[in-house]
């Protein structure tokens, strides 16, 4: 039950945001708003306050702010709707519900660096033979302080230094052992490993974990904190924008890399039993993805809609009204089909085997 409520709030925390981008900026704007609607179906709460009816709705999967005259079918050429506004004017309102997003997520993760995180400490919990660390005199017990001049916090520190020492042999490891501290020159050993987006690297290793006893909280100040969530925020966006370019080009399952609603809740309640910085981070990563995922141009998302008023810039006039009904339907076949093979793909992946064993 508890997971079912934080999977609800986190869906209304996104939706409500990006619809509040729309909303405000279509306000800034001069546009009059119609509706703004949490959810899709018959309304479950309904109250109107002067121009805007505000609504909750019985299927909590999405949202919507219904703008004045924002089709060719109700636009009577008013000041006030859309269609009357320039494509510039038009396309900032559009780009507001990502962007919206977009910042919703670096304030998240800010969050979480400042008030600070839990994560594995530097201390050596275990050394496997055959590799550098051991051979060096690395000890268990050890705790890492830089590696190669760069001061490490974490165990996460640690690892994302060693992996960029792609065809390096070795690397200077400064450990404190009692109250001395130790530097010694460690061999890597390289290794050919497969990335989340199944691309291979070679990435060297020292040969050593983690104590998994020493838990650690970390946090920074507020600038720093500042520096880290940007960088975070940047990070995630390649990732999810290379994932997607190689998902298009068939170069990654889709099957394995996209989830619906169905995986959204299951990580949720994943998160919420690790407590409440995992929520904030999975809000803060999902905020990205909601985002990336609206720009791309696809009819109905604010990617296409912004598509077409590039289009329409370049034509100088509207689209026609039998085009606009065609894209809309169009649209709505590709939303629906996506919708459907995700929670097919959701229910594959975590009933499967309940499933098979079922109907044999």
């Amino acid at each position: 039950m508890i997971s079912l409520v934080a999977f609800l709030i986190i869906f209304g925390i996104l939706i409500i945001v990006h619809e509040f981008g729309h909303f405000i900026v279509a306000k800034l704007q001069g546009v009059k708003v119609e509706r703004f609607s949490i959810g899709f179906g018959p309304p479950l709460l309904k109250k109107k306050k002067k121009d805007t009816e505000y609504t909750v709705n019985a299927v909590p999967l999405g949202g919507y702010v219904k703008l004045a005259g924002d089709n060719l079918e109700e636009f009577h050429k008013e000041s006030y709707e859309y269609l009357a506004k320039t494509p510039l004017q038009r396309a900032t309102i559009i780009f507001s519900g990502p962007f919206l997003n977009y910042i919703s997520a670096f304030l998240f993760f800010w969050l979480i660096f400042f008030i600070g995180f839990p994560t594995l400490s530097t201390k050596v919990g275990a050394l496997i033979e055959g590799y550098g660390a051991k051979e060096a005199g690395i000890q268990v017990g050890d705790k890492i302080i830089s590696v190669d001049g760069n001061k490490v916090d974490s165990f996460e520190d640690v690892q994302k230094i060693i992996y960029s020492k792609e065809g390096v042999s070795s690397v200077r490891v400064v450990v404190l052992r009692g109250n001395k501290e130790e530097a010694v020159d460690v061999r890597l050993k390289q290794k050919q490993l497969e990335d989340q987006m199944g691309q291979k690297h070679s990435i060297g290793l020292l040969g050593i974990s983690p104590d998994f006893s020493q838990l650690i909280t970390l946090r920074y100040g507020f600038w720093k904190s500042f520096i880290l969530s940007a960088q975070k925020t940047w990070d995630i966006t390649v990732i999810t924008c290379k994932a997607i370019w190689r998902m298009i080009t068939g170069k990654l399952s889709l099957r394995e890399s996209v989830a619906g609603p169905l995986g959204i809740y299951y990580i949720t309640a994943k998160a919420v039993s690790l407590g409440i910085i995992s929520v904030l981070n999975l809000i803060g990563l999902l905020s990205v993805s909601l985002a990336i995922f609206n720009l791309l141009p696809l009819p109905l998302l604010d990617g296409g809609h912004l598509l077409l008023l590039i289009i329409e810039r370049i034509r100088g006039k509207y689209l026609s009204l039998k085009a606009e009904r065609i894209i809309t339907q169009v649209g709505f076949t590709i939303i629906i089909s996506l919708a459907v093979f995700v929670t097919y793909n959701d229910i594959l992946r975590l009933f499967g085997d309940k499933i098979s064993r079922f109907f044999k």
